[in-house]
């Protein structure tokens, strides 16, 4: 029973640690914006962090070379839509809102996930509850976004981080790692490495380079973190969640990172929390339980039986 209380209390913490950590991304995402043109930031990113997470893979003794067909397809399509075309358009999408803003937006990954898995796997199918979840997690958006001719910043903003969750949602239902012989740490590494060559590739044809870039010490130190902490430090823990939780316990996290997100944006940027943005992270929040109503109540059950 002990053993038990303890193994809770570290997948609590570990829980609470990587939504803070997480939530610290989009601040400091936001902070080096100021001197990194946003699709270069990131292929800066993923370049560092790709090079930290091969050497935690070859410290500890893991195979790191790709052997057949299984390990090669998560690789390209978690690297061209989890890390590639994610952060492109989430970066991007920073320029224009805030870190609260992008981290709730974040939470329609969940939603939209059955729907995606609906068109690549038909025999899935969404029944009138799950639609009604659907529907509410759109009124979520339209309650962040706040569809106004006349405030088209935050809606191109709330558009391209829309789009980067979509991109998410692909990768997610289109990667496979049941075939892989790699592990989970070794495949992470990969993707993050052919995600890192997608962003330098898309940011040097929209003119994105060193040329651009105006930050002094301050920025580079949050290009750093951001690699380091939110990013290899992240995932690992991630993974270590996800063995331990599971996809459905796991993916709450995308519920748990919106405050941590505000908190810190409000420490560090001082930015504000917009009623809406409350209001839109309710909206997804309800749309992601009656969606996963059924999945959420056999984890419970299992975890608390």
């Amino acid at each position: 029973m002990l053993a038990t209380l303890r193994g809770v209390n570290r997948d609590v913490a570990g829980f609470v640690a990587l939504s803070a950590v997480w939530g610290t991304a989009f601040v400091a995402t936001k902070a080096a914006l100021d001197g990194f043109p946003p699709v270069f930031l990131a292929a800066l990113r993923f370049s560092l962090a790709a090079a930290l997470l091969f050497l935690v893979a070859a410290a500890a003794g893991r195979n790191v070379v790709p052997r057949t067909r299984g390990d090669v397809a998560p690789i390209l399509t978690g690297g061209a839509f989890s890390i590639g075309a994610h952060h492109a358009f989430l970066f991007t999408g920073q320029d224009y809102v805030s870190s609260a803003v992008a981290a709730t937006l974040l939470g329609l990954i969940p939603v939209l996930t059955p729907m995606a898995t609906r068109l690549v796997m038909p025999s899935e199918r969404i029944d009138a509850t799950g639609a009604v979840g659907l529907a509410v997690g759109f009124a979520g958006l339209a309650v962040i976004a706040r569809p106004d001719p006349s405030n088209l910043a935050v809606n191109t903003g709330a558009l391209y981080v829309f789009g980067s969750a979509i991109a998410w949602v692909v990768g997610a239902v289109t990667t496979r790692e049941d075939d892989a012989t790699l592990g989970p740490l070794a495949l992470q590494s990969w993707m993050a490495l052919t995600g890192a060559v997608m962003l330098h590739v898309t940011a040097a044809a929209l003119g994105q380079g060193m040329a651009d870039v105006t930050a002094g010490p301050a920025g580079y130190g949050w290009l750093v973190y951001l690699a380091v902490v939110p990013g290899a430090g992240g995932f690992l823990l991630y993974f270590r969640l996800l063995d331990r939780l599971g996809p459905i316990q796991t993916g709450l996290l995308e519920y748990a990172v919106p405050p941590f997100a505000a908190l810190f944006g409000f420490l560090v940027l001082e930015e504000t929390l917009a009623p809406t943005t409350v209001g839109g992270f309710a909206l997804i929040f309800v749309a992601f339980v009656l969606v996963k109503r059924d999945a959420v109540r056999a984890a419970l059950r299992r975890r608390f039986d």
